[in-house]
């Protein structure tokens, strides 16, 4: 039972169809012929009507037709079905008469025609057998892609909760926080403004430019308390409302002056960081002070490579990433159309 509740739709009506045609040959042939004579032949029958059907559709339907060698499928069909009808002759006349008759007679003209002349009705009648098939294998995979979806919004809901109750629970903290001390308050804040971004905002093709200047200073906003003797830091922006950029264009490059570019033993940390729009274009610059010794407790990674490529993917050639040192300043330059 569990092998038949495995099979594909599709099969499981094929295997009833034939069930039934069996059926309806043994029950006409049994009050005649005998319940052995007619069991056999009638599975004898089935046997051959599959091989015609499942031939053209399995075998030669896909190998010429569908390949486009039509006058191969048209000259291979009637070699097939006359092979077809004149083996089904020959075999159960000489059952029948080893097996079944009490007189045996003889392969005539007559005999071998009745025997072909059903073939063709089996050769158009696989053509409907097929549409059924495709019929059943379609909803089949219609079926399973509203299982899929149903199970991917389900998985979406679900990771949604998750981070809301996070969300929530940083809210709960921030109250008390905010009672005892507010300074602390105020950086829980901010570090859900950041965990929201990354799961309301990130996935979006476009985010407006506030939200993304937002989501850098709350970036810079924790990454300063990690730093023990503060940073000279100047963060100019001069965008108007209603501009969008793809979210995280700009992270990469904040991202590596607090990785690369702070000295946490130095009083002399210098950010300036530069948001302007030029007629239809956004500069995005920033320059940092290196650190005496190179910085090793992060590895250099690929940021930059990565923010061009996507930047190749996402404006082709029409933008500009310039990189460099200029004494003890290390210089980041992004243009891009908006």
């Amino acid at each position: 039972m569990q092998l038949i509740s495995r099979m594909p739709a599709a099969v499981k009506v094929q295997w009833v169809l034939w069930a039934a045609v069996f059926l309806m040959m043994f029950f006409t042939m049994l009050p005649e012929d005998g319940f052995w004579q007619a069991a056999v032949f009638s599975l004898l029958n089935i046997l051959f009507y599959a091989l015609v059907i499942y031939g053209n559709i399995s075998w030669l339907y896909p190998r010429y037709y569908l390949k486009k060698r039509i006058w191969v499928y048209v000259i291979t069909v009637p070699l097939f079905l006359l092979a077809a009808g004149s083996i089904r002759g020959i075999l159960l006349t000489w059952i029948y008469n080893t097996w079944f008759a009490t007189h045996p007679e003889p392969l005539t003209t007559a005999i071998m025609l009745r025997y072909l002349t059903g073939i063709p009705l089996l050769f158009l009648m696989s053509f409907i057998m097929r549409m059924a098939i495709v019929y059943f294998e379609l909803k089949a995979q219609a079926a399973a892609l509203v299982l899929q979806n149903t199970r991917t919004e389900l998985n979406l809901l679900k990771s949604q909760v998750q981070p809301h109750f996070l969300f929530n629970t940083l809210n709960n903290i921030y109250y008390e926080a905010y009672l005892e001390a507010p300074r602390t308050a105020a950086l829980i804040e901010r570090l859900s403004d950041i965990m929201r971004y990354f799961v309301d905002e990130s996935p979006k093709d476009q985010v407006d430019i506030s939200t993304e200047i937002k989501f850098l200073e709350n970036y810079i906003a924790l990454e300063r308390i990690r730093i023990r003797h503060g940073i000279d830091l100047q963060f100019t922006s001069e965008m108007p409302g209603g501009c969008a950029i793809p979210p995280m264009l700009l992270m990469t490059f904040v991202e590596n002056i607090f990785k690369h570019g702070i000295d946490k033993t130095s009083m002399q940390n210098h950010i300036d960081i530069s948001l302007v729009k030029q007629d239809n274009t956004l500069l995005f610059t920033t320059r940092n002070s290196l650190p005496g010794q190179p910085v090793h407790n992060h590895p250099s990674g690929s940021g930059i490579d990565n923010l061009r490529k996507r930047l190749t993917l996402l404006y082709g050639s029409n933008f500009t990433l310039q990189t460099g040192r200029s004494g003890n300043y290390f210089t980041a330059l992004l243009s891009v159309p908006l």
